[in-house]
């Protein structure tokens, strides 16, 4: 039987590593039950440094190999890698690039439809560009005197705003803006985690969410979940990844029309295929109270945590995560006719 070398990175120093962390436990735990995969985790710190489970310092070597420092352990052949990571490196697109040099076959989407998705403005007018409804807002490059007074008038005119890091995951640096007392220094947080800001209209409406992902050579999307917020509240890093989070997830959203969740699939599998991502992929939408659709967020590398929605609406779905896994692993390197 052929078996495949898979290497496992997980955290990357970021404000999200904790969570990366959590996320490939459960990648872990699910390669661990295929017989066809042989394992090596490994975390990487915000110095670029590796270390395996046992704390041994190592390298991805450009040999597509790791090896260990002082020669502990024998240099281990990579066939594949999974970057588990949330944030920089993993879904800037950063890791990808080394891996696309080193010609090192690897899960998730690639780095291009990464940094595209990840960078907010990017990916507005991308969505925009394939005729996707999406979250009306402007754009920041610097934290002037300009920005404040773009900021007031949005304000002004929409009557409440989200200020976010345009380069950020997980609701890293978003703040919710309801007063113009408020501006000057939310702009001057937002700014300190990205060089540049979006501010859009804050939109009422219920946060439904699709699994979209590869497998057995078809794209699949979900049915819509729905995250349930406590009032007056969004849905911030804390109560995403927090056990003692008031937010309710449910797997499928209740009390959905037909056709709208027909539209938000439509929309959700337009979005996979037309910014080129690959394998899986969480996609976010509001829909408000006059039926609006409008597409807020794709996650490229989404959580995979206890209480997070990718994998629960998958299983939902009635796929096995392993056999998911085990499936893009080795289609992949089937079409590249790299088994060993």
């Amino acid at each position: 039987m052929t078996t495949f070398n898979v290497l496992l990175i997980c955290g990357g120093g970021s404000a999200e590593h904790d969570v990366s962390v959590l996320s490939a436990n459960f990648f872990e735990s699910s390669l661990l039950q295929s017989n066809k995969i042989n394992l090596l985790r490994v975390e990487l710190d915000s110095n670029g440094h590796y270390f395996d489970s046992e704390g041994n310092s190592c390298e991805l070597t450009n040999r597509r190999e790791v090896r260990f420092d002082n020669d502990v352990k024998t240099p281990w052949t990579v066939d594949y890698v999974i970057p588990c990571i949330h944030g920089f490196p993993g879904e800037t697109g950063d890791i990808q690039s080394y891996f696309n040099l080193i010609q090192l076959p690897y899960f998730g989407c690639e780095s291009e439809a990464s940094s595209n998705c990840f960078n907010k403005i990017t990916a507005k007018m991308w969505f925009s560009a394939l005729g996707i409804p999406n979250t009306p807002y402007i754009f920041l490059n610097d934290y002037n005197q300009s920005a404040i007074e773009q900021t007031q008038a949005a304000l002004s005119k929409w009557g409440s705003v989200f200020v976010k890091a345009a380069s950020q995951g997980s609701s890293v640096g978003c703040y919710k803006v309801d007063s113009q007392e408020q501006i000057a220094q939310v702009l001057k947080d937002a700014f300190s985690f990205a060089p540049s800001v979006v501010v859009e209209k804050t939109i009422i409406a219920r946060e439904l969410e699709v699994a979209v992902y590869e497998y057995l050579g078809k794209v699949i999307a979900t049915l819509p979940g729905e995250i349930i917020c406590a009032d007056n509240t969004f849905y911030t890093f804390d109560e995403k990844y927090n056990a003692s989070s008031k937010a309710r997830t449910d797997v499928v959203a209740g009390n959905l029309s037909q056709q709208n969740i027909d539209k938000i699939r439509e929309y959700a599998l337009k979005a996979f295929t037309g910014m080129k991502l690959r394998h899986l992929s969480r996609i976010d939408f509001f829909l408000t109270d006059d039926g609006e659709i409008l597409l807020n967020e794709i996650n490229t590398f989404p959580g995979s945590t206890p209480i997070s929605m990718f994998p629960k609406m998958m299983q939902n779905h009635g796929e096995n995560f392993t056999d998911y896994l085990v499936d893009n692993i080795e289609t992949q390197l089937t079409s590249l006719n790299t088994i060993r």
